[in-house]
């Protein structure tokens, strides 16, 4: 009688992305049941990843039990123009059985070029023995280009390095990110076509927001308005029960604003957009490292939420988002950053500090961002196969 495997392995890579961590796939290592989109890859992603986990703690997966390690990458060779690979991200829920799909991982966009060097995707006559290599990504799930300049040394990636990242415990070697064109290419960079609007929460009130499709849907409400100070850690959210319900609120009637819902209720099956970011204008805090962060040494401090919870430092393409609406002149956070035009900005998050260049320009469209650059750093934590029950497309 044949034996047969109770496990299939997969040929995955666990890499850290800036202060995301995730697994990633060649498309072509995939199961081919797996290798199109649809229920098989998702149950295959999830199970890999531990969730749906009714524990909260992703035991028995990959995942750390954060949305910034519940993540999943796929890369594939790029048929595109002027493109080396395709990007697809899905962030898998924790608690829940789906993979959102409807958004960018930022953080996690510095590792793609990395793996892509790695997996074989780049080819040899294009990594010098010392320099740099661009790899230019199209990011699927939102249509857009990304370039990452990966440092090459002794013709191999250079992973370590002098370069702190606040949010991550060691130092590694930095990699430039540079987000194309990163408003959204079918609507406008304000949805709403204002810089500022009313939004009406029942149970809240009416607040004060900018809402910005850049990098990634984001609602920009101003601290004081619901009770913070814009110095918060995770545990003064995520402590909070009704803190965690008044924000998932908030989300679901900025998404139905904003267009991205038809209904109140489709705002559960999407989780990873839009973002909730609240702001305050410069004030003395520590971060979760003890870091004295002082007014002088930003322009705006800012919080945000992933995956309806307090994120400890700042998702990448919410960094986008806040440098795009801080180069606007007149929403609610170039405001808070002491307003004017500007071409980059310095926020605090919990975790620290972070700089992101964007340069804003108005045209008889409306606002555009020609790119937004900002430094990561990723490095290969563990490579080989992981491993999934045989029966995890039942």
């Amino acid at each position: 009688m044949d034996k047969v495997q109770s496990q299939i392995k997969v040929a995955a890579t666990y890499m850290r992305g800036g202060t995301s961590k995730g697994v990633f796939f060649n498309l072509k290592d995939l199961p081919a049941k797996a290798q199109k989109p649809g229920e098989a890859r998702d149950k295959l992603l999830m199970r890999v990843i531990g969730s749906p986990d009714m524990y909260g703690k992703q035991i028995d997966g990959m995942g750390g039990a954060t949305s910034s390690t519940s993540k999943t990458v796929i890369v594939s060779q790029s048929e595109r123009e002027d493109h080396d690979v395709d990007y697809l991200f899905g962030q898998v829920s924790i608690d829940k059985p789906f993979v959102d799909w409807s958004g960018n991982c930022g953080n996690l966009s510095a590792a793609v070029g990395p793996f892509a060097i790695h997996a074989g995707l780049i080819p040899a006559e294009r990594i010098p023995n010392n320099g740099i290599v661009e790899v230019r990504v199209w990011q699927v799930n939102i249509a857009k280009t990304i370039v990452v300049h990966v440092p090459i040394v002794n013709g191999l990636v250079q992973e370590t390095g002098a370069f702190e990242l606040d949010g991550v415990t060691f130092p590694a070697a930095e990699i430039q990110v540079e987000f194309m064109d990163p408003a959204d290419g079918e609507g406008s960079m304000f949805p709403t076509g204002n810089l500022i609007d009313d939004l009406d929460v029942p149970g809240i009130g009416t607040l004060n927001a900018t809402f910005v499709n850049a990098g990634i849907p984001t609602i920009f409400i101003d601290a004081e308005s619901i009770g913070y100070q814009g110095v918060e850690l995770q545990d003064d959210i995520n402590n909070d029960v009704t803190a965690l319900e008044a924000f998932e609120t908030i989300r679901a009637y900025g998404a139905l604003k904003m267009g991205l819902i038809e209904t109140l209720e489709q705002a559960q099956s999407r989780q990873h957009t839009p973002k909730v970011a609240f702001f305050s204008k410069p004030k003395t805090y520590l971060s979760s490292s003890q870091k004295r962060i002082e007014p002088s040494d930003v322009d705006l401090l800012v919080r945000a939420l992933s995956m309806g919870k307090l994120h400890h430092a700042m998702m990448g393409t919410a960094a986008v988002a806040i440098a795009s609406a801080a180069c606007v002149p007149g929403t609610l956070v170039n405001l808070a950053a002491s307003g004017g035009e500007k071409t980059s900005v310095t926020f605090g998050h919990p975790s620290g500090t972070l700089k992101v260049g964007a340069k804003a320009t108005q045209t008889k469209h409306g606002w555009v961002v020609d790119k937004a650059v900002m430094s990561r750093s990723a490095r290969i934590i563990m490579e080989g196969f992981v491993r999934v029950p045989s029966n995890v497309f039942e």
